[in-house]
């Protein structure tokens, strides 16, 4: 659990402080992280040893835009996971009050929160509300704006002198789900890289938007605030196309071998490619059980009755699931 009291995923040190006779190792999927991540090269050591290069920055740069497929008109920015670009968009927007279409990832109402803005989650956008926050495909259910929606959302963004913020962390394995290509004015998208390639360590993601604000969060990053080895990594992953197109596929088969495994425990009622979303009256029982049996899932403060599941990695991980789901799980979960 962090800090400030969000529950996140891949909290192992909660995992373990809850269910201390669970065996090990773990089997985290708790988190919507790829688990399979892509093939990390041998490292030059010099990436290590020097600063890095604006050159360096400038193959990222140029891999990230064809990967995203950002328009001329649009500038991109890189830095050290998207989290710390969460805490600086507040700095773009004018004052105003702000909506978030929820329930989504909380650290983005939170960040706002702290920036001083009035902030409300609903279930539809807010016409009152003067900025927009959208995370497209949504954690954790997978609800999916059309372009049409955001693009109007955009619209009115605009119209009131605010900003629409598209977090789009889960959309790489369904690039038709991305505005990027076709971004609205006063429009900022949000891209994880650790997610889909399974380097959540690594530390990398982007903002794309008009050259303006772009900047400015460039100016509040300041210099080198990429590491050498995420610039050298991020550029080859991003290249690879096949690996993505591949890799895909492979999770999408991961998510309905999932689906199959959860359907006689709940009713599933959303998810992305590498995660879904169960809902059961049951949930806190499954929860515990599944914690005595070294699984970790992610639950929710405010949907007691929903838990996510990330993808087994291995096959080892798949029969340790498979063997916990065909037990009754009748006890109540220990709270944190």
């Amino acid at each position: 659990m962090a800090e400030d009291g969000i529950w996140h995923g891949g909290d192992l040190a909660t995992a373990r402080a809850l269910f201390p006779e669970a065996p090990q190792p773990w089997v985290d999927l708790s988190t919507g992280i790829n688990p399979i991540p892509y093939p990390l090269p041998a490292l030059p050591l010099s990436l290590w040893t020097r600063l890095p290069g604006a050159d360096d920055e400038a193959a990222l740069i140029a891999a990230a835009r064809a990967a995203y497929r950002v328009p001329s008109h649009a500038d991109i920015v890189a830095a050290p996971g998207t989290q710390i670009l969460i805490e600086l968009l507040p700095r773009l927007a004018s004052a105003g009050p702000v909506a978030i279409l929820g329930s989504t990832y909380a650290e983005h109402g939170h960040a706002w929160r702290k920036a001083g803005y009035a902030v409300t989650e609903t279930v539809t956008p807010a016409e009152a509300a003067a900025t927009i926050i959208v995370v497209n495909p949504n954690n954790p259910d997978g609800r999916v704006l059309s372009q049409a929606e955001l693009t109007s959302l955009a619209a009115h963004c605009a119209a009131n002198g605010g900003l629409l913020v598209v977090d789009e962390a889960f959309a790489d394995f369904t690039p038709e789900d991305s505005i990027v290509p076709d971004l609205p004015d006063g429009t900022i998208v949000l891209r994880s890289f650790g997610k889909t390639y399974g380097l959540a360590g690594l530390r990398l993601g982007f903002a794309i938007g008009a050259p303006g604000p772009v900047a400015k969060l460039k100016a509040a990053l300041g210099p080198w605030s990429v590491a050498g080895p995420a610039l050298h990594v991020g550029a080859l992953a991003l290249s690879d196309a096949a690996w993505l197109a591949e890799t895909g596929s492979a999770r999408a088969r991961d998510a309905a071998r999932l689906d199959a495994l959860l359907a006689p425990h709940g009713r599933i009622i959303g998810g992305a490619t590498l995660f879904r979303l169960l809902e059961t009256s049951q949930a806190a029982a499954l929860f515990a059980h599944l914690g005595r049996h070294g699984i970790y899932v992610r639950r929710f403060q405010n949907a007691p009755d929903r838990l996510r599941f990330g993808l087994p990695g291995d096959e080892a991980e798949w029969s340790r699931l498979r063997a916990a789901l065909t037990f009754d799980a009748p006890e109540a979960s220990p709270s944190a």
